[in-house]
């Protein structure tokens, strides 16, 4: 769910290959592999007789919805699998076309792979600007009215015959924010679209998410969890006691005296764990069992926090403050900050440590801008109705300074989004329009759960610590979990399934079965809808 912006430029003046529908010389690598960009006329509104959306001058028009194809495998009879984009760009998931889950599937089945890009990410924006009146229709069941649309009524240029669904079998797949819609478009528009895998889905949300540090907390090494969490312990101690003048040197062993709200600071200086927001590191959500798409830094941030060897100068740093703990050492603090000082800050490109593009979020006036940008939108949908904002726990450890609670995040929104003439955002987002789907009982057949042990948005997935305990699978109503693995790592691949990490390959060999179950079914499906 945290967003992570990667910027693909297609690659230019390349030869157009008109079987895979992508751009690129016949000997270019699949993995390097970049895809035309397509348009489709989506509706704006897919409610007519709803007032919430009628209301609004702006609900009968349509717009251009970006996708991209890749034929490559595909053969007549073949299924289409749609990858849903999410919440970034459809050029930024090009991967699950070239070497991912998509391709995988694709070569398994003879298949031909789909990215839609989602309403108001990307390009994929319907108006000029982003007011709240304008986000009015960004909301889950428009946006998964997009998908079942979309099936209906797709053209693939240099593709004989109709693909259209529900003749042709459509099966989804979306991991993260893109995985909850996923689900949700098979749970209710199953009469159109065949099946989803829904990987890492967040299906139950509530308002605040401090379980998202829970996996951190159990498989992060833990001699660097303790020192941070005593660390962090301190720290509170100190704002309980509004000591301001040891906070101001504690701000100072980071290099983070400019930030003077302590909620931007405890973000700042959580930013290589991760933090609310929209943290600048790469994190333990970025750990990947595939370098290429994936980060060590959290471990060499761990590292250097626990570090054994670390010269005089830097432990030296551990009881700089300790006259403030009755001459208790803060174990790891020298580490830490001079992580943070040398890695962490220089990740703010302007310097400017107070500006809200770094860890500034005081300033009003900027959540306010209207500009077109995903970070808008998301923020938006999380306003809304998603919530999930990460927040301290309340007991017990904690990687993340209490200081920090929901309504830091809540106030961005009151900020960024005044009330409009046709729209205005619910004090607090209204997370019941989203759980009402299901939330943890949230069922479809042939609608495949698949989730990591190890990822920090597990507690509001279908494998939750706190969903009911989940003991059968079958092929209607799939499931797994996969131990020792982060968010949706079953959507990276290397061209080779045999290859790859044990977790992973069976984890791929269960999705490839998985449909190839479905599809044997499709016959007796489509008889029904006709």
């Amino acid at each position: 769910m945290k967003l992570r912006w990667l910027t693909i430029g297609l690659l230019a003046a390349l030869s157009w290959d008109a079987d895979a529908m992508r751009v690129g010389r016949r000997d270019t690598p699949r993995d390097q592999l970049q895809y035309d960009v397509h348009y489709f006329d989506q509706k704006v509104n897919h409610f007519p007789d709803d007032p919430q959306f009628t209301k609004s001058p702006l609900s009968n028009g349509t717009f251009k919805q970006r996708y991209y194809f890749d034929s490559t495998y595909y053969k007549p009879g073949g299924p289409v699998y749609l990858y849903i984009s999410g919440e970034t760009s459809g050029p930024s998931r090009f991967s699950n076309l070239q070497n991912g889950i998509i391709q995988i599937l694709m070569q398994a089945t003879n298949g031909l792979g789909v990215i839609l890009e989602n309403r108001y990410y990307g390009e994929s924006y319907p108006f000029n600007t982003s007011t709240v009146d304008e986000l009015l229709f960004l909301t889950t069941n428009q946006t998964i009215a997009d998908n079942a649309y979309f099936a209906q009524h797709a053209v693939f240029p240099g593709i004989n015959g109709t693909l259209t669904a529900p003749g042709t079998p459509w099966i989804l797949y979306g991991g993260s924010l893109a995985g909850a819609q996923t689900a949700l478009s098979i749970k209710v528009h199953g009469d159109v679209l065949y099946g989803g895998i829904a990987a890492s889905a967040p299906i139950k949300v509530s308002v605040g998410y401090p379980e998202w540090y829970n996996p951190i907390q159990k498989y992060a090494p833990q001699d660097c969890v303790t020192r941070i969490n005593n660390i962090v312990d301190k720290f509170d101690s100190l704002i309980a006691k509004n000591n301001t003048k040891a906070i101001n040197e504690f701000k100072a062993l980071f290099g983070f005296e400019s930030l003077t709200d302590n909620r931007d600071f405890a973000a700042a200086i959580a930013d290589p764990i991760g933090n609310p927001g929209f943290y600048l590191s790469s994190t333990w959500q970025e750990l990947n069992w595939n370098s290429t798409y994936g980060s060590r830094d959290f471990f060499y941030f761990c590292g250097n926090v626990s570090d054994v060897d670390a010269p005089e100068e830097i432990t030296q740093v551990d009881y700089a403050l300790a006259n403030y703990t009755d001459g208790e050492p803060w174990i790891g603090l020298g580490g830490y900050a001079n992580y943070v000082k040398t890695y962490t800050r220089p990740l703010c490109a302007s310097g400017d440590y107070n500006a809200n593009g770094c860890w500034g979020t005081q300033n009003a006036s900027a959540w306010a801008d209207v500009e077109n940008t995903s970070t808008r939108s998301y923020l938006y949908t999380s306003c809304v109705e998603q919530g999930a904002y990460i927040d301290a726990p309340k007991e017990g450890p904690a990687l993340l300074s209490r200081v920090i609670d929901t309504s830091y995040e809540q106030q961005w929104c009151t900020w960024a989004f005044p009330p409009g003439k046709y729209n205005s955002i619910p004090s607090t987002p209204d997370i019941d329009a989203y759980n009402n789907f299901g939330a943890f009982n949230l069922s479809a057949d042939r609608l495949a759960f698949i989730d990591g042990d190890q990822d920090v948005w597990l507690d509001l997935c279908y494998h939750s610590n706190f969903a009911p305990l989940r003991t059968t699978s079958s092929d209607l109503h799939p499931e797994l979990l996969i131990t020792g693995s982060g968010h949706h790592w079953d959507s990276y691949g290397i061209l080779d399934v045999e290859a790859e990490p044990q977790f992973i390959r069976e984890a791929h060999l269960w999705e490839i079965k998985t449909v190839k179950k479905w599809l044997k079914s499709f016959g007796d499906w489509k008889k029904s809808k006709y």
